[in-house]
């Protein structure tokens, strides 16, 4: 715990003076009262209470003016709140490799459903955009709250070649910040004959690019991008150098690895070709933009990975000034002692 005024904390060496003013005047009662020569005067003069129960009104004020002079200090603290998050992105990857039954029924059914699943937890005031990739990048629905067309665009996942895990977090930043200009096909150099390739930039219009100032990694609250993918990048912008635009905006990029670790040869409809997750560069992802990477080998495990995203983005730990909860304390302290005094004393303190 901190504070943001310290130099109020000072005044609590005022308290053991209190303390000793307590003492003193408990002192001098008892004096007075033994000049009564009859010793039921006395009890009379020392009051009602009897052993410890007449200084715990006194105590329970002590304890009051400690809880107001650490509010005055106006203590801070990291505590679990509300996420204020607005937007999320699920970049979910759509290639070939997504058809293999290792994840039954299959990784693509499984992820489909794992992420239907998510989308009931969340908060309903949390946009969710899609993302599909494989060999490039798109948009299958823009950011909405709207439950029914984010299903149904998860519905309409088409497989396609090759695996562009670095577009998809491209992609995923411009739909977040449209008005950066954050074009991939500039960053890619082109296509062919330098013409931008077709499908790879959100944006057909320039736009006028805003001045940019890189913030910490983490730091933009407001969205989070969440990337599953079963395979390596074969193609497209380099992941890493993707996730650094993430991480210089402040963008968290949680990364998902679902299937196979080691490597299999995966074939279908006449053709084959290896398929091998690259947990290195997912962790790297994950870790340059300060979020985390997750694992999942079955439909159970991707369906609870879910569900702990879910979670952390339903509530976030941040730095909060606390005063207001020892300013409360110190009220009902008062209260406390005073009704105490009253109730065995007839007086307040």
């Amino acid at each position: 715990m901190q504070f943001l005024w310290p130099e109020f904390l000072w005044f609590l060496l005022a308290l053991p003076l209190l303390v000793l003013l307590y003492l003193w005047l408990m002192g001098r009662k008892k004096k007075l009262a033994l000049r009564y020569a009859s010793l039921s005067i006395v009890r009379e003069a020392m009051g009602p209470g009897q052993g410890m129960r007449r200084h715990i009104p006194p105590i329970l004020f002590l304890l009051a003016m400690a809880a107001m002079l650490l509010a005055a200090a106006r203590p801070t603290a990291v505590v679990t709140l509300p996420s204020n998050q607005q937007t999320i992105i699920l970049a979910m990857d759509v290639s070939g490799s997504m058809r293999a039954s290792d994840v039954l029924p299959t990784r693509l059914a499984a992820a489909q459903a794992a992420a239907k699943s998510f989308l009931k937890e969340l908060p309903r005031n949390v946009k969710v955009g899609i993302v599909a990739f494989a060999g490039s990048a798109q948009v299958a629905q823009l950011p909405t709250t709207n439950r029914e067309d984010l299903v149904t665009a998860i519905d309409r996942f088409q497989l396609q070649r090759a695996t562009a895990t670095g577009n998809a977090i491209v992609i995923s930043l411009a739909t977040l910040f449209p008005d950066q200009g954050i074009e991939l096909a500039a960053m890619q150099g082109g296509g062919m004959g330098g013409r931008p390739q077709r499908g790879l930039s959100i944006d057909t219009d320039k736009k006028e690019k805003k001045e940019f100032t890189p913030v910490a990694p983490g730091s933009y609250s407001s969205a989070a991008i969440i990337m599953l993918t079963d395979g390596q990048r074969t193609t497209g912008v380099d992941p890493l150098e993707a996730a650094k635009m993430a991480a210089d905006r402040g963008i968290r990029v949680y990364t998902v690895g679902i299937g196979t670790v080691d490597g299999e040869i995966i074939g279908f409809e006449g053709w084959s070709m290896r398929v091998r997750l690259d947990e290195e560069t997912l962790k790297a992802i994950a870790g340059k933009t300060n979020a985390e990477y997750f694992y999942a080998g079955t439909a159970h495990d991707l369906k609870k990975v879910y569900n702990e995203l879910s979670s952390k983005l339903a509530v976030e730990k941040k730095e909060t000034e606390i005063s207001g909860l020892f300013a409360l304390a110190a009220a009902a302290l008062a209260l406390l002692s005073a009704g105490l005094s009253v109730l065995w004393f007839n007086r307040i303190l």
